[in-house]
């Protein structure tokens, strides 16, 4: 029974109704009435070993998530360096070997692991503000990185009289790189300026979340077109061998697109879990919880 008049409503039992009763302290609101005491005493020993599960499992995830990044990354590097003739800035073919190692860089490892940042749970119960700061940080670096592999394929394109623009592959990068610029552009200026009003960012939050996971989706179709693309460009019909033997080049550059999709799943999976996601009590945010959420009110 509540301590409360027979008549009256109940008191809430949870800030956040879609989590279990258990977020009411990651919340940080305080349970009120001894009742309420003891039933969180009776189902402490299941709640505690679920939290531990969760936790478990997202760090095993998140282990996974930063494996791939280091292998997707090994992978391109070797890609470039060994069978392509390494990297220079002279508009030759050695100048394209920058468009993949820094495409991957950017557009996959970098802006996968500061999407997943604010579900890692040692930055739950902080100052938000760091947070904000070194997701920022970590997308621009990665809008930057994107930016020059994209000159870098331009300058080549040009100094060889080849067209831009014209495949699919180009096509799909390009809009990611688009929307990646924007998006960038529409969180600092909704999250990070204390001039920015709550409506907006509460209007901006779907929006972030929906265009971050597209921005992901493309950047993972954009590399492995570009991938199968450039395969079909080195092993063209009559040359020996071909891509239909499987010569040690194709098969580091398909694992390379295998690596980049388990990357992309694993990012989406963290994105989507919502055990694992920052606990907030703020009502705007029950519904959405974005890369770049607000502080807690």
């Amino acid at each position: 029974m509540w301590q409360a008049d027979a008549g009256a409503p109940p008191p809430p039992r949870d800030c956040f109704p879609l989590r279990p009763p258990s977020s009411r302290a990651a919340c940080g609101s305080e349970p009120s009435g001894e009742p309420e005491k003891h039933e969180v005493r009776a189902n402490s020993a299941p709640t505690t070993l679920c939290r531990m599960w969760s936790i478990v499992s997202f760090y095993t995830c998140y282990v996974l998530c930063v494996g791939l990044s280091l292998a997707c990354m090994v992978c391109v590097s070797l890609w470039s360096s060994q069978w392509r003739g390494g990297f220079a800035w002279d508009a030759s073919a050695l100048q394209f070997n920058w468009h993949p190692v820094l495409m991957v860089a950017g557009l996959i490892v970098l802006y996968g692991n500061g999407a997943v940042l604010y579900r890692v749970p040692l930055t739950w119960g902080q100052n938000k503000l760091p947070w904000k700061l070194l997701h920022a940080a970590v997308m621009l670096l990665a809008l930057i990185l994107s930016v020059v592999g994209l000159c870098a394929v331009f300058d080549f394109h040009n100094a060889q009289n080849t067209p831009n623009l014209y495949s699919v592959h180009s096509w799909v990068g390009i809009i990611a790189m688009a929307l990646f610029a924007m998006q960038w552009a529409a969180g600092a200026a909704g999250f990070l300026l204390p001039c920015s009003p709550t409506p907006l960012r509460a209007l901006l939050k779907p929006v972030h979340v929906w265009v971050g996971g597209t921005i992901l989706c493309l950047s993972i179709a954009a590399c492995i077109s570009g991938i199968n693309e450039k395969l079909l460009f080195v092993f063209k019909n009559g040359a020996s061998p071909t891509y239909a033997d499987l010569p040690a080049e194709a098969m580091l550059a398909n694992v390379l697109g295998v690596l980049i999709v388990a990357f992309g799943l694993v990012v989406l999976m963290i994105l989507s879990n919502r055990e694992w996601q920052r606990p907030d009590c703020t009502p705007a945010d029950m519904a959405y919880s974005p890369l770049v959420q607000e502080e807690n009110e």
